[in-house]
């Protein structure tokens, strides 16, 4: 069997929510051995509360922090080591560890790497060829913002992209869940191949300084250009496009099913009106050329939506792919878990979780790309909050019982949360009253096969 790229490389993780968390599972799908470090007082946010999403089953069990679906999709095949850093004995472990590792991942502000001795400078001091990777808000250094807290949710507006979001003469919106994170997630990995690219070309290591504010800007660049070359500032505009119309997303038959569409020149156009049964339309003045339909475009949005009400969504995109139309349907999660295609991908995995975590067999989101000759897959589940505490002092750092004995009992390591709060209780119907879900399958089981 063919060598996985990452094999024999070690991996810590100290980092939190998504950006990171998620970099690193892709890592433990190439090979490394990524070890997630977590405080017994300060566990990841993605175990519980808004960013934990459903619980298994619905069932919270006695360990619901172990069984949240974002910390599960985020930290397959880990291992999990708890650590103190507040106490100088769970810092010392950490410093230890680092000596044996390959990579460092971490996402605080700048000042707490600083406080603990292990900014990079100070890093390199302990494993000369360490690469390092900081995902921050604003990055480091001495600009004004680098000492703020951030989270991608809240960046989105410092980096441009809600003043371009929304709705025209509506007020700037959301991208979406976290967008920033995952391009954070993609450029630690970028980031990660080159350091270790670098190292074995000149057995140095290397700090990756991600300011998550920058990667925001860069992907917005278009805007920014425009600014600066033409004094035109970007505007809202919803589902439309400077230049492509018709485009939108237009409801369909169904109960709140909806397909997206896209022409981008005549021929495009006379695909869409054949779909529609509506040929007559390619020879009308309003809609001739793109500059018309840009003109006319709430008029199309009329034509269009008095079409797609009388088709499933799945429909309309096969009957418009079918003439060469650009489109598709707007997928909830059960279409995702569902979609053929997505499996047939091998975009979506079944990881089997050991018997005493109750949690049976899941299905998880893998990877957006595959290998042509390496076999790549998830390596298993995610661990449960310090599975693996013992296993890693003694085997990595070869510490004895004695010693992990006295950092137990000093609570420098555990398996289980000091300050959890306990999630409420409540059923899928209520989850849906309460607007947490929009409705629920109860024979998921079944639609995925299991």
């Amino acid at each position: 069997m063919s060598r996985l790229p990452l094999e024999g490389i070690r991996v810590i993780e100290s980092t939190y929510v998504f950006a990171l968390p998620y970099a690193a599972g892709l890592l433990s799908d190439l090979g490394a051995e990524v070890i997630k470090i977590e405080g017994p007082g300060r566990i990841d946010t993605t175990r519980g509360g808004a960013f934990g999403g459903a619980y298994a089953d619905n069932e919270i069990g006695e360990d619901p922090w172990n069984r949240s679906a974002s910390y599960n999709i985020l930290n397959r095949g880990k291992k999990s080591l708890v650590l103190d850093l507040s106490k100088p004995d769970g810092l010392a472990v950490l410093k230890d560890l680092i000596k044996e590792s390959d990579v460092v991942m971490e996402n605080f502000t700048p000042r707490v790497m600083r406080r603990w001795g292990l900014d990079y400078p100070n890093m390199k001091k302990l494993k000369p060829d360490v690469i390092m990777v900081s995902n921050t808000g604003y990055g480091h250094g001495d600009g004004p913002y680098s000492e703020y807290p951030a989270q991608a949710t809240t960046q989105e507006s410092t980096h441009g992209l809600t003043h371009i979001t929304g709705y025209r003469d509506d007020i700037p919106s959301k991208a979406g869940q976290s967008y920033v994170d995952f391009l954070a997630c993609w450029s630690a990995l970028l980031g990660i191949a080159l350091g270790l690219r670098h190292r074995k070309r000149t057995g140095k290591g290397l700090w990756i300084d991600i300011g998550m504010y920058q990667l925001g800007c860069f992907n917005t660049s278009e805007f920014f250009m425009d600014w600066m070359h033409n004094r035109n500032l970007g505007r809202r505009m919803g589902n439309r496009h400077p230049w492509r119309a018709p485009q939108g997303c237009y409801r369909c038959a169904g109960d709140d099913d909806w397909c997206v569409l896209s022409v981008g020149d005549d021929e495009e156009w006379a695909g869409l009106c054949r779909a529609m049964g509506r040929p007559e339309l390619t020879s009308d003045e309003r809609f001739a050329t793109t500059l018309s339909r840009v003109n006319n475009h709430d008029e199309l949005d009329d034509i269009i939506s008095n079409w797609t009400r009388t088709v499933g969504k799945f429909e309309a995109m096969e009957t418009l792919q079918g003439e060469g139309v650009p489109a598709g349907p707007v997928f909830d999660s059960r279409d995702t878990n569902l979609n053929e295609h997505y499996w047939q991908r091998g975009f979506l995995e079944r990881v089997n979780y050991p018997e005493e975590r109750k949690m049976g067999e899941r299905a998880l989101i893998a990877r957006p790309w595959s290998f042509s000759k390496t076999p790549v897959s998830i390596k298993g589940p995610a661990p449960s909050l310090g599975q693996n505490n013992r296993e890693l002092l003694k085997g990595v750092l070869g510490y004895d019982d004695a010693r992990c004995d006295e950092l137990e009992a000093a609570d420098i390591i555990a398996t289980t949360p000091t300050n959890h709060v306990p999630p409420a209780d409540l059923s899928m119907d209520e989850l849906v009253r309460r607007g947490r879900l929009a409705y629920h399958d109860p024979e998921y089981r079944q639609n995925l096969g299991r």
